[in-house]
């Protein structure tokens, strides 16, 4: 049953991986059509030789630098999240045996790893009791030392 609910898990990682992926893939279309997009309309006009047009030649240039880096950022983000996301997926060579038997051994570090921290948790908390009886030690002998010393300098009436 135990195996069961691990395989379940990775199917669910696996179906989000892919859930994700299918999403970046429009995302990354969008931003190579947006950039085409943007460098149709910014472009420079191309000259032909033997067509007139009553293109203005003195027109400023288009910030196309800008548009250019930033959607060389985008495109390259999201081709690095889609990466990301492709190299995360298990392998074909990765069955459902080989996955429960990792899944099972992390489990089992796991425990070791709980075990070890309960015998620290335990060690702290023998040390912090031996520093509280310390400090109530030393918080008794000064309030004696205190009070012997407070008697010692009334008067005897």
């Amino acid at each position: 049953m135990i195996v069961v609910v691990i395989t379940d898990k990775i199917l669910k990682i696996h179906k989000s991986f892919l859930t994700l992926t299918y999403f970046l893939w429009p995302k990354l279309a969008d931003q190579f059509c947006n950039a085409i997009g943007v460098l149709q309309q910014c472009g420079p006009p191309a000259s032909f030789n033997n067509i007139q047009t009553g293109i203005n030649k003195d027109q400023p240039a288009n910030p196309t630098e800008e548009y250019a880096q930033l959607f060389a950022a985008l495109i390259a983000r999201t081709a690095k999240d889609i990466d990301v996301l492709i190299d995360s997926l298990p392998s074909e060579e990765s069955t459902a045996a080989l996955q429960a038997a990792s899944l099972y051994k992390l489990e089992e570090e796991n425990h070791e790893a709980a075990t070890c921290l309960e015998d620290v948790v335990y060690r702290g908390d023998m040390l912090l009791e031996k520093i509280q009886s310390a400090l109530a030690d030393i918080a008794q002998s000064q309030l004696k030392t205190r009070s012997g010393t407070r008697s010692q300098t009334l008067p005897d009436a």
